[in-house]
């Protein structure tokens, strides 16, 4: 796993940022950092979620509180079920023989080094967020053409593939066609991508279910092993901060959008910021209150419950 092609390694450290013993920060997100180790013929890196939390591109305070052990162990989880490649190394888990420093212990993966394509691979199963908007002006999401009437929060005819280029750090991602992936990557791993993204998603969507839980959409990202050159699953998988998860008692129940599409990520956050924000470029976002951060928090916690049946 490296940074994302026309991105910049972040050597400036950050606010809240840690040392890692064997290892040298290289790359800051919003929400994870990137380690490579200090040793220069390890091909591996180190993947730590921190606590932190943005909405609308924006950093915000405070953190979440154990919101990136939670994270990594629904991705570990979500690893686990699927039947794809991934990047996980051997000796990723938090066990005697793990090479994860203690420091960052039940937030962190250990992965393998690949060449990433710039490409946000999303899929959408249900009508919502940016998308609900779009269909209202145009009755297309992404450009893709879809059946008239259609309510906020409906399950789509089947899921979709909605791209995006993903821009360098400092800019906006960009919703893309399929043809400009083709530009991006070539036919045969744009292809692939947007097969492997689908099949994912219906495996998944399926294994939610069976818990109660609808998966309305998420991202995935790949990249090429560069040993073998398979097309590997990496990043964060599945998580509360890559997909919307709703509540499927409360969907096939509610009377409203809101009722229905009860999440279980950080909606609850991009809600209030929504409410008590106006983003002018000019006034950072407010700082988050409590009751926010601790309804956030027991969402995440709920969803991870929910899904793998172990408290966190």
């Amino acid at each position: 796993m490296t940074a994302t092609p026309g991105q910049t390694p972040d050597q400036t450290p950050a606010p809240g940022d840690e040392a890692v013993p064997g290892f040298t920060r290289v790359y800051s997100g919003k929400v994870r950092d990137l380690y490579e180790p200090v040793d220069p013929s390890d091909a591996t890196m180190l993947v730590v979620a921190s606590d932190r939390v943005s909405a609308f591109d924006h950093a915000l305070e405070p953190g979440i509180p154990g919101k990136g052990e939670l994270l990594t162990t629904l991705s570990l989880w979500w690893f686990d079920q699927l039947r794809v490649p991934n990047h996980l190394v051997p000796d990723h888990r938090v066990d005697g023989s793990s090479r994860i420093p203690a420091s960052v212990s039940g937030r962190s993966m250990l992965v393998k080094k690949l060449d990433m394509f710039p490409i946000e691979c999303v899929v959408r199963g249900y009508l919502t967020g940016s998308g609900w908007k779009e269909y209202q002006a145009t009755q297309t999401v992404c450009g893709l053409p879809l059946p008239a009437g259609l309510n906020n929060g409906d399950r789509l005819p089947e899921p979709i593939y909605t791209p995006a280029y993903k821009a360098p750090m400092g800019e906006h991602d960009e919703n893309i066609d399929f043809e400009q992936t083709v530009e991006l990557v070539g036919p045969d791993v744009a292809a692939e991508l947007r097969d492997l993204s689908l099949a994912i998603f219906a495996q998944a969507s399926h294994v939610a279910e069976g818990r109660g839980v609808i998966l309305a959409d998420t991202k995935f990202e790949f990249g090429a092993d560069r040993e073998t050159g398979v097309t590997t699953l990496a990043d964060e998988v599945l998580t509360s901060d890559s997909s919307r998860y709703w509540d499927a008692e409360a969907w096939n129940s509610g009377t409203t959008p809101t009722e229905r599409m009860a999440s279980f990520d950080k909606q609850i956050v991009r809600d209030w910021l929504a409410a008590n924000w106006e983003d002018d470029g000019v006034t950072p976002p407010p700082t988050l209150p409590s009751e926010i951060v601790e309804r956030t928090a027991l969402r995440y916690r709920e969803l991870l419950e929910r899904l793998t049946g172990d408290a966190a």
